[in-house]
C-alpha cells in the first residue's frame, strides 16, 4: 500500500525521499525491521491472550524426557508469524506484481487450513484435529491455484540473452510463446545480443552444464504441441511439491524453535535467489534465467525471515508458545510456492534437506513397520522414535543441541545451493 502511495507521490507531485519506495532493498529491510517488531510485540499480547484464553498445547506422553513439562503451553503461535509476513508485505510490496498475489494467497489459504485444524484440537477438544482428507484437499487446491497462475498468467515470462545472428532461429523455436525483444547496444552502436521476453515451461536443474529443464519434455511425443499441453504434468508436480514440503514443516515442528529456525535458514537462501534471478545484471553473469517481476519478492521473503527470527523469541527453548499446524503448514507451503515461483523447486530436496530428512525418517520407519509386522508378525523400527529428531531424543540427546545442530546442517545445505549456481 505504502509503495503505491510513494509511487503516486513521485510521480505526480516530486515529494521529497518518495523515490526510495522504488528500491527494493529499501523495502525488503523495512519489511524485516516491521515483520521483528510486529513479532515481538503482537506476540507478547497474544501469547497473553492465549494463556488468558487456556488456548494450551494438550501433550500425549511418547515417553520423551521434558515432555510433560511443556503441557499447556499456549499453541496457534503460527498467528504471530502470519501477521508479521502478511502486514509488511501489505505495506511495502507491489501489490499488483502477480508473484506478491500468488504469495499472499498461499500464506491465507494455508493459514486458514491450519488454524482450523488448531482451533478443532483447541477448541472443540478433539485431538485429531481437522480431518487429513480436509488438509490434503487444501494442498492440492492451492497446488491447482498456483500452478495455474504460474502456467497461463501472462505476466509470468522469462528473458533470455540471445546472438541477434541467431534470433530468428529462436523465435521459431519458441513460436507463439514469443512475447517480445529488445536489443543491447554496444559502445560502438552495434547490436550482438537481444533480450527475448517469452512464455516458458523451463525449471532450473542443478549441477549440469546449461542448468535447465523443461516440463515440455516429459510430453516430447506431442512433438510441437508438446509446450501447449505441459500443464497436465506442470500442475500435478506442483501439488506434490506444496504437498510434501507443507507436510514436511509440520513434521518438523516437534521441537522447540527447530521448524521456525530451519524455516529462517531456507527463507534466506530462497531471498538471495529471487533477487539474482529477478535482477537483470546478476542472472546474465550467473548465466541463470532472469525471470522479470521476480525480484519483488524480496520484500516477501524478508518480511518471512524476519516474521521467523522474531518468532524464535518467543519459540526458543523453553518455548513460550507453539506455532501449530496455523505456522506450520503455512510455512513450508510459502517454502514450496515461492522455490516453484522462481523456478527453483527442484532445488528443494537440497534446500530443504532437513524438511526431506524428517519426512524420510517417518515414511521409512511406517514402511519397515508394516513390512516386517507382515513378514515376521511383529513389527520392527528402524529408529527409536520417528521423525528423527524424536530419534536423538530418545538417544537422551537434549532438544536443544539437536535443534543447533539441525541449524547447523541447514545451513550447510544453505551454502551448498547458492554454491550451485555456479557449480555445474
Amino acid at each position: 500500500m505504502l509503495y503505491h502511495l510513494f509511487e503516486y507521490l513521485n510521480t505526480n507531485y516530486d515529494f521529497p525521499g518518495s523515490g526510495l519506495f522504488s528500491f527494493i532493498s529499501f523495502r525488503a529491510g523495512l519489511a524485516i525491521i516491521f515483520s521483528l517488531v510486529i513479532s515481538l510485540l503482537f506476540g507478547k499480547k497474544l501469547i497473553q491472550l492465549l494463556q488468558k484464553k487456556q488456548v494450551g498445547e494438550s501433550i500425549r506422553d511418547l515417553g520423551l524426557e521434558g515432555q510433560m513439562e511443556k503441557k499447556g503451553t499456549p499453541t496457534m503461535g503460527g498467528l504471530i508469524i502470519l501477521s508479521a509476513i502478511l502486514i509488511p508485505t501489505l505495506l511495502f510490496a507491489k501489490l499488483d506484481n502477480i508473484y506478491t498475489i500468488i504469495m499472499l494467497i498461499t500464506t491465507v489459504w494455508l493459514g486458514v487450513i491450519g488454524f482450523l485444524d488448531d482451533y478443532i484440537k483447541v477448541f472443540k477438544k478433539n485431538k485429531k484435529g481437522l480431518a487429513g482428507k480436509f488438509k490434503i484437499i487444501g494442498q492440492i487446491g492451492i497446488g491447482v491455484i498456483v500452478a495455474c497462475l504460474l502456467f497461463f498468467n501472462d505476466n509470468v515470462t522469462v528473458k533470455e540473452k540471445v546472438e541477434a545472428e541467431n534470433l530468428k532461429g529462436f523465435k521459431e523455436k519458441i513460436g507463439e510463446n514469443f512475447v517480445s525483444q529488445k536489443p543491447i547496444e554496444e559502445n560502438n552502436g552495434t547490436v550482438e545480443y537481444y533480450w527475448v521476453e517469452h512464455y516458458s515451461t523451463k525449471t532450473t536443474l542443478p549441477l549440469i552444464k546449461n542448468n535447465e529443464f523443461d516440463y515440455k519434455w516429459l510430453l516430447g511425443f506431442l512433438g510441437n504441441e508438446a509446450s501447449k499441453w505441459a500443464w497436465i504434468v506442470f500442475i500435478p508436480i506442483i501439488i506434490l511439491i506444496v504437498t510434501a514440503v507443507s507436510n514436511g514443516a509440520n513434521l518438523t515442528d516437534g521441537i522447540d524453535g527447530l521448524a521456525t529456525g530451519t524455516s529462517a535458514i531456507i527463507g534466506f537462501t530462497l531471498l538471495v535467489f529471487a533477487y539474482v534471478s529477478g535482477n537483470i545484471f546478476f542472472s546474465d553473469y550467473l548465466n541463470i534465467m532472469y525471470l522479470p517481476n521476480t525480484a519483488e519478492l524480496v520484500v516477501f521473503m524478508s518480511a518471512f525471515v524476519g516474521a521467523c527470527i522474531g518468532f524464535l523469541w518467543y519459540n526458543s527453548y523453553p518455548a513460550q508458545v507453539f506455532m501449530g499446524d496455523t505456522g506450520s503448514l503455512a510455512i513450508g507451503g510459502i517454502i514450496a510456492v515461492f522455490a516453484i515461483a522462481i523456478k527453483k523447486e527442484l532445488l528443494i530436496p537440497i534446500i530443504c534437506g532437513v524438511f526431506l530428512i524428517e519426512n524420510l525418517s517417518v515414511m521409512i520407519q511406517v514402511s519397515w513397520f508394516k513390512y516386517t509386522k507382515k513378514k515376521y508378525g511383529e513389527g520392527r523400527r528402524v529408529f527409536l522414535m520417528s521423525p528423527l529428531h524424536h530419534h536423538y531424543q530418545k538417544k537422551g540427546i537434549h532438544e536443544a543441541k539437536i535443534v543447533s545442530r539441525m541449524w547447523i546442517v541447514g545451513i550447510l545445505l544453505a551454502v551448498l545451493s547458492i554454491i550451485t549456481l555456479k557449480l555445474r
